[in-house]
């Protein structure tokens, strides 16, 4: 079997290993007539073809950033951020292998058996975030008037962004896709015109308490998807430095062992190819991978420069509020 940590002590570039390991997948994906390996193949010949054409992100990042221009206008008393990246090699290969796991145990769990490989193949054809653009806001305290509540707030402003957000990139060539949500709860505070695109987590916490709202839009110009996420900043905090970043780590681990005890090995290789890449994964040590562009000294110092861990990226702007000492009319 062929997993990505083989490939991380050769001094290659990253396209280098994406090129090698994806010619490797695919040729092992034929001998076996491995129909999610092929699968796989495409998602890392996706990533090669943002990290080698990218031109087209100058003119998505730009139609991008007039709503950034269209915000520093309107809200001039918030500071916030704009970033885009492609996501990461580790990343992506994580959450590909994840979703397999997840997938089939969840069905196992609910059928006694596993699913179809067509039923697999569907579940899996949902790469939409390989971009992803994050919008962060936060209120000043200088504007928080007497007895509010910041947060609430700052929820107040996160969903006012989130209602223009979708008008404004569909006038310049994006198209959202409605979000499968089904059976959440979505804010009151979203229109119905833009509420059937998102995903509320702000809503609808996720069990690690990673909140944030997701919007995914087809580029109609540059032919790809990406993803948007809008969250405050206590929200970006809690998921960059907080428990859902960093102490889960230990609890994934004891999950991802408990789907391998629920499911005999052997008798669904999908799930025992990706739980093995899962694992193998989670198990890497960063200071000891060799790719150029790419150091750490352990799992947490780290200088990534190529995208091997933590995803290129492509538009950084930053806001800081205008006005430092007048309360909000």
């Amino acid at each position: 079997m062929k997993k990505l940590n083989d490939y991380l002590y050769s001094g290659d570039t990253v396209l280098k290993i994406l090129q090698t390991y994806a010619k490797d997948l695919k040729q092992s994906a034929k001998e076996t007539d491995n129909q999610i390996d092929l699968l796989h193949c495409n998602v890392l010949l996706q990533i090669a073809e943002l990290l080698q054409h990218n031109e087209f992100l100058t003119s998505q990042s730009q139609r991008i950033r007039e709503f950034y221009k269209l915000m520093a206008t309107d809200y001039p008393f918030l500071a916030f951020t704009f970033k885009g990246r492609i996501k990461s090699l580790i990343r992506m290969e994580a959450k590909f292998n994840g979703y397999i796991v997840e997938y089939i145990y969840d069905y196992y769990i609910e059928h006694g058996n596993y699913p179809s490989l067509p039923e697999l193949k569907s579940n899996l054809n949902c790469f939409r975030d390989l971009i992803a653009y994050r919008i962060v806001i936060s209120l000043p305290k200088c504007h928080l008037k007497e007895g509010a509540i910041c947060a609430d707030e700052e929820n107040k402003y996160l969903y006012d962004v989130a209602n223009k957000l979708l008008g404004f990139l569909e006038e310049r060539g994006f198209t959202a896709e409605p979000a499968s949500f089904a059976g959440k709860n979505k804010s009151l505070l979203l229109q119905a015109g833009v509420s059937p695109y998102y995903r509320d987590y702000v809503e609808n916490p996720e069990a690690s308490g990673y909140r944030s709202l997701h919007i995914t839009l087809y580029d109609n110009i540059a032919r790809c998807y990406v993803e948007v996420q809008l969250r405050t900043k206590e929200m970006d905090d809690f998921a960059e430095i907080g428990p859902a970043n960093h102490l889960g780590y230990e609890k994934r681990q004891e999950s991802e062992r408990a789907k391998r005890d629920a499911i005999p090995k052997g008798e669904n290789i999908y799930f025992d190819d990706a739980y093995e890449r899962v694992i193998t994964l989670q198990q890497l040590e960063l200071s000891q991978i060799d790719v150029n562009m790419f150091a750490a000294v352990d799992n947490s110092l780290i200088n990534d420069g190529c995208g091997l861990y933590r995803g290129r990226l492509i538009l950084p702007y930053e806001h800081l509020s205008r006005f430092q000492n007048d309360l909000i009319d």
